[in-house]
């Protein structure tokens, strides 16, 4: 999988993290630096950790569906990205203290749903995980970091519209990855 391949899908992935940061910023009166990076370091972990998960359970199923896997990574790509275009559009965020430490880990476990998906993913098209994970995590690290004080500030105006487009890069990820298969 080429490294641009790889940042867009961890682009696509720190969407619902970028705007559940964005929402939590918009809870806050002043936001601290403290708060910005507990947010951003949940995330972060998380979004690393999950496809780690995800690929270690396709490893181990990888031999049973070699002759279709492609299609499965297509599949997972499409309605994780229809998951989240549905949701932007169709649901209201709710206002919790995103900085107690049991809602970080809800609002993180529920952010990272799809890392794992594309974790395993990544195990039927045979991709290295080091990287990709690296990526990942660094990437949603940082768009949760911006997201909380963007959320601050303005957040209101973008938090649906980043999610359909965090949507719409993972399902044509998928869409690429199934046509360089068929095409090979």
């Amino acid at each position: 999988m080429s490294p641009i391949a790889v940042v867009l899908i961890a682009l696509g992935l720190a969407m619902d993290c970028f705007a559940v940061s964005i929402t939590s910023g918009l809870t806050i009166r002043s936001l601290r630096l403290r708060q910005a990076f507990k947010i951003a370091i949940f995330f972060g972990l998380f979004q690393a950790l999950m496809p780690v998960v995800g690929w270690l359970a396709g490893m181990s199923l990888r031999g049973f569906i070699i002759g279709f896997d492609h299609w499965i990574a297509f599949g997972l790509l499409s309605l994780i990205g229809g998951k989240m275009i549905y949701e932007a559009i169709a649901t209201k965020p709710e206002r919790n203290d995103p900085f107690r430490i049991e809602v970080l880990l809800m609002l993180s476990l529920a952010t990272s749903i799809d890392a794992l998906a594309v974790g395993i993913s990544f195990a039927f098209l045979g991709v290295s995980i080091i990287t990709p994970v690296i990526i990942i995590g660094i990437v949603a690290f940082v768009l949760s970091f911006l997201g909380s004080y963007i959320g601050n500030r303005i957040g209101h105006l973008f938090e649906t519209r980043i999610e359909i487009v965090g949507g719409i890069i993972l399902i044509l990820i998928g869409v690429k990855i199934l046509i360089e298969h068929l095409t090979t």
